[in-house]
């Protein structure tokens, strides 16, 4: 084991596998400490990947060539396209895993990488040269040099874990915390706070009787989340769903004061779209029910994952409601749930490649940077690990997506322009260009790029290429091939009869689908479907569309107004002391950045404006 490398990577979970593959994608020699190496990959809560907005940010890892998407479509168990009766733009795909496979081969993908290399070991400091950092401290007092830090520490951050009012120290079940790092972020000047999140119990799926369920099947013809996987081929699994009910909620209600979240013991604030039950109880105060989806962990396992009643209430308490709920009666508990508290670093620290503004050579990602899901952080890790590894390089590149180029973008531009007060979740509505940026199109949008900057290998970029000369081969052809108004009437298109009309105009049309086009021309039969989808989409929605380019065009106008890193607010006239604090702690880099921040009024960017173009 070498004790010097390009990037040096601490943390196994989702943040820290994307990282660690990108940095060595790039050409980086790159370590992965982590404290096991046997839960790298770990799925600590949920056993799914991806949803609304989460799924988004999985295309767009994958069409950077990252992990996270190949991973699911092998250990995938039930493959779901949420909101497809909906417009494309707020599609998003969604898959259960075997909680065991994910992990199998999500450590195969990094073990096959180049210039990757793993370590069994906790990091607990860091090593600085002047104010740069130069590598990681060990727990054992050793040391390993680096060009560049990622940290991914997750919840392991000072991690408490909570079952009603007893404690334990520990970033999960059976594992360890991290308390070494935070005096060295302190020190440096960096604002902290703490966070909260939960999990909830498992159930032993031989003791439900599912039966008397609901149930919930995947789609008949699951999508793969990879551009690169051509067939979903595991066998797909139904999960259950059942309900709280009034007794559930009155044994929750009457407990009120057992629970970490209401005494006191829990000061971080918890994820608002994904609440405790308890939580859920007081928010929503006038439901009589939720939904729970019961989500068998995998094949050949009988625990079940209870989506929907995480909680800090004691093991008693969880004991009774638990056996309130219809099909859950009789069943076995196999771990009460937890919640845990942790440290975060203010996202406002960083800038758009994730790395910390006050300390060279130091990135961060995921929950160390308030947010919340394992996509949230993989999509972080990608972008700080190629960052890393470009800035180990020496060169002066840097990598960033920007708002109109991906949810990526969406979510670091948020973070860290306005920082967070509970942990953040992506969602398709933070983005203002949603039909642009949807997950049918990551490749389209982000592979060339990830090409570019030398984190996406030429199989991809390969593959991704021959796709992108079908779409134009077959839109070429849809726009130069006009279609005759008998066969159009024929097949009972409504359709004015103004002048000629191409395939594709034909495609415009609501309610005309694939097979009907087919119907009026045969050669369409020889279209991919993925290829067809492409070029229907934009037919459809060729206004909306112009659109949301114009409204792009704008957005990059401000993006490109440039901010001088040296600037001195104080300076500027017409400022007052708060809008000269809110810019001097985000420190935009351009006019877009400025006028996103949160409190920032229009007249103090006027005011930035004017002070810039007469500098």
């Amino acid at each position: 084991m070498k004790t010097k490398y390009d990037v040096i990577v601490v943390g196994g979970g989702h943040a820290g596998c994307e990282a660690a593959a990108a940095s060595a994608r790039c050409g980086a020699a790159t370590l992965l400490v982590t404290h096991k190496i046997s839960t790298i990959g770990e799925m600590s809560c949920n056993p799914a990947i991806g949803g609304l907005g989460k799924g988004h940010l999985v295309r767009e890892v994958d069409a950077l060539d990252g992990l996270m998407a190949r991973v699911i479509d092998k250990a995938g168990i039930q493959f779901r396209m949420l909101n497809l009766s909906k417009g494309p733009a707020v599609r998003g795909p969604r898959a259960q895993a075997d909680r065991d496979l994910y992990r199998t081969y999500m450590l195969e993908a990094l073990r096959q990488t180049a210039n990757l290399e793993l370590k069994e070991a906790a990091g607990e400091g860091l090593l600085f040269n002047d104010e740069k950092v130069s590598g990681v401290v060990l727990a054992d007092g050793s040391t390993l040099e680096a060009g560049a830090v990622v940290l991914t520490t997750g919840t392991f951050l000072n991690g408490v874990m909570f079952v009603g009012h007893e404690t334990s120290i520990g970033g999960r079940i059976g594992d360890i915390s991290c308390a070494g790092i935070t005096p060295y972020l302190k020190s440096k000047g960096l604002k902290l706070g703490r966070l909260k999140t939960g999990t909830p119990a498992r159930l032993d799926g031989n003791t439900i009787n599912w039966n008397v369920l609901e149930k919930q099947s995947g789609d008949a013809n699951p999508q793969p989340f990879s551009f690169l996987t051509e067939q979903v081929t595991n066998p797909q699994i139904d999960c259950g769903i059942t309900y709280t009910n009034e007794k559930t909620h009155e044994i929750i209600r009457a407990n009120f004061e057992r629970c970490a979240l209401f005494s006191g013991l829990i000061t971080g604030k918890g994820p608002r779209y994904c609440p405790s039950i308890e939580d859920k109880l007081v928010r929503f105060a006038d439901r009589t029910t939720h939904q729970i989806f019961l989500e068998p962990e995998g094949y050949h396992t009988n625990v079940v994952y209870p989506n929907g009643i995480s909680t800090s209430l004691p093991a008693d308490v969880q004991d009774a409601f638990i056996h309130t709920m219809k099909g859950l009666e009789n069943v076995e508990i196999l771990r009460y749930a937890y919640a845990i508290e942790y440290d975060y670093v203010d996202p406002q620290e960083l800038n758009h490649c994730l790395g910390v503004k006050k300390i060279p050579a130091l990135y961060l990602a995921g929950q160390i940077n308030g947010t919340t899901g394992y996509e949230e952080a993989g999509a972080q890790g990608l972008v700080a690990g190629v960052n890393a590894a470009l800035y180990a390089g020496g060169g002066n590149k840097e990598f960033f997506v920007d708002r109109s180029q991906g949810y990526i973008g969406v979510m670091i531009d948020d973070l860290i322009t306005k920082g967070v007060d509970e942990p953040y979740r992506m969602f398709t509505s933070r983005s203002e260009y949603r039909l642009v940026l949807r997950a049918d199109n990551a490749d389209a949008r982000l592979t060339e790029l990830g090409h570019q900057i030398g984190c996406v290998g030429e199989n991809r970029y390969n593959v991704f290429k021959s796709k992108i000369n079908k779409i134009k081969e077959f839109d070429n052809y849809a726009s130069e091939t006009f279609a005759s108004y008998a066969d159009v009437d024929a097949l009972g298109i409504a359709v004015k009869h103004n002048g000629k009309k191409t395939l594709k105009d034909i495609m415009g049309y609501p309610n005309v689908s694939r097979e009907t086009m087919i119907k009026l021309d045969s050669k369409i039969n020889e279209v991919e479907p993925a290829i067809y989808e492409q070029v229907e989409i934009d037919a459809k929605y060729a206004g909306y569309l112009k659109r949301e380019y114009e409204d792009i065009a704008l957005f990059k106008r401000d993006e490109n107004m440039k901010i001088r890193e040296d600037i001195d607010y104080s300076k500027i006239g017409g400022l007052s002391t708060e809008m000269v604090q809110r810019f001097e702690r985000v420190r935009p880099k351009t006019i877009g950045e400025a006028l996103r921040i949160t409190g920032v009024t229009p007249a103090a960017v006027t005011a930035l404006l004017g002070y810039i173009k007469n500098a």
